[in-house]
């Protein structure tokens, strides 16, 4: 081992930091495209003012108007909400409450979203998988037969990358076998792309639920980090004790009590019509280029696809400014990428490129060969 001062700061880390390959962001991979369909982002800013100007004081720790507001949107009381810095902070946030190192495990089903393993890792938690069906719903089954020592189950629905909704007769026997055993955190940072499938009326049935919430999606305001869960009184009290002091800055609360009033709720839901109208256009036109093999139906404001020569496919989009999330090394995604729903002149730019490439018997390639294919009848009805 070195002496050098950098090598002794590596060996003061923990073994599992050391080790631990980070969350491979949108911002993170880089490129330098124009067009950016990566990170389930929309792709158009809104436009706020500031009104609050007392920079000068430490914000609250639980911003008064933002949790009434969203409280208001959501359908649940006051005292049933906590804020965060976006989602991600949830994540984390049921971790350190419910979870001892060396004791605890966490449960995910992927392919899903990569966080969840991720913040286990950095607290030294177990991860759990228990890998989800052919179709990517839960297999109930093999969850049940690896509940020992979970303290946390993660799901996301709709889920991403897939872009599925998880059947809620499965979520809801999901909750009632881990009652009294382990806290069920169901990530809807997706949910308002398709409101009536939220369980947000089932916290009354389970005190062990929380979801996890977002304003990153359909409120268009990634760059704000501003996220929510919704649980009972008693586990939104347990987060209160681990939550930094000041979680949103004075702006943040500002810019986020202003996206969730009644007209920008209403500007929200006109957003949300835009990006299923174009979805379902890129679906159709999707299906129609050589390249693509299966277009997977999505209830959120993403695609996913499988290609022909997919590397080949994510390149030539890259080299012409277009930036898709490339999907291969996520379990029984082989040859999968998946595409952002931007504006209807950057989903054209899409498929401009795609129906020149070559599709199957025509391309040299043969860099998607995989057995584990998920067979999946492509849907033509916009979901």
């Amino acid at each position: 081992m070195s002496n050098s001062p950098s090598a002794s700061i590596i060996e003061l880390a923990r073994s599992n930091v050391r080790e631990l390959t980070p969350y491979q962001s949108a911002r993170r991979l880089g490129g330098n495209g124009d067009v950016w369909l990566n990170a389930n982002e929309y792709p158009l800013a809104p436009e706020f003012q500031l009104t609050a100007q007392t920079f000068n004081r430490y914000p609250e720790c639980q911003p008064k108007a933002v949790i009434e507001r969203y409280a208001a949107y959501a359908g649940v009381a006051t005292d049933q909400v906590l804020i965060s810095r976006g989602a991600d902070e949830s994540i984390e946030l049921l971790i350190r409450a419910f979870c001892e190192p060396g004791k605890d495990a966490v449960l995910y089903c992927p392919p899903t979203y990569g966080m969840y393993g991720v913040s286990a890792e950095t607290f030294g938690i177990e991860r759990r998988t228990v890998g989800t069906k052919e179709n990517w719903q839960l297999d109930l089954q093999a969850i049940a037969d690896n509940l020992a020592n979970v303290k946390l189950v993660y799901v996301c629905s709709p889920n991403n990358p897939t872009g599925n909704l998880i059947d809620a007769a499965d979520l809801r026997a999901l909750l009632e076998m881990t009652q009294g055993k382990a806290i069920v955190a169901i990530d809807e940072a997706y949910i308002d792309f398709c409101p009536q499938a939220s369980v947000v009326a089932w916290l009354q049935d389970f005190p062990h639920l929380a979801i996890l919430r977002t304003l990153s999606k359909a409120f268009a305001l990634a760059g704000l980090r501003c996220g929510f869960t919704l649980a009972n009184p008693p586990l939104i009290e347990l987060l209160l004790k681990v939550i930094a002091p000041y979680p949103l800055s004075t702006p943040v609360a500002d810019i986020a009590a202003q996206a969730l009033s009644d007209e920008g709720i209403t500007v929200m839901r006109t957003r949300v019509k835009e990006i299923a109208e174009t979805r379902a256009w890129l679906q159709e036109a999707l299906q129609q280029c050589p390249c693509v093999e299966q277009v997977f139906g999505s209830d959120s404001n993403y695609l996913m696809a499988r290609f022909t020569a997919s590397r080949i496919v994510f390149k030539t989009l890259w080299d012409q400014g277009i930036i898709l999330r490339d999907q291969n090394k996520q379990s029984g995604l082989a040859g999968c990428l998946r595409i952002t729903i931007g504006t209807r002149q950057e989903c054209q730019r899409v498929i401009d490129v795609l129906q020149v490439l070559p599709g199957t018997g025509e391309s040299s390639s043969a860099d998607d060969a995989n057995p584990t294919r998920v067979k999946l009848s492509p849907s033509k009805e916009p979901m």
